[in-house]
């Protein structure tokens, strides 16, 4: 049964900083691609990163380039999101996710999901 675990969301000044993790269990987690989207309120899913499992790649949203990194650590099946200079308008649930088959920066291309952690970013 594959599993993902989001943590270390929380509510934070504008300006600041998170770190988000995200373990996962269940799947060869190496051989995948790992992403992060977000969900803010009223609004639809969107894509934040992802990062390939061969080569490392890495893909952002252009709202957070330059911001946000994402990296992972194939040893402890554990994929991470580094957010700084942190904006109100980031403020959103933020989901981990695998894509199984390419490297998507879609929601419908992954096939399993955390269950979010909230991110809250005061003005």
């Amino acid at each position: 049964q594959v599993q993902l675990v989001e943590s270390g969301g929380g509510l934070v000044q504008a300006g600041g900083s998170l770190r988000l993790s995200c373990a996962a269990s269940g799947l060869t987690f190496s051989s995948y691609t790992m992403g992060w989207f977000r969900q803010g309120p009223g609004k639809e899913r969107e894509f934040v990163a992802a990062i390939r499992w061969k080569g490392g790649s890495t893909y952002y949203a252009d709202s957070v380039k330059g911001r946000f990194t994402i990296s992972r650590d194939n040893a402890k099946n554990m994929v991470y999101l580094q957010m700084n200079s942190l904006k109100p308008e980031d403020t959103a649930v933020y989901y981990c996710a695998v894509d199984l088959y390419s490297s998507g920066t879609t929601a419908v291309e992954y096939e399993y999901w955390g269950q979010g952690t909230q991110v809250t970013v005061s003005s």
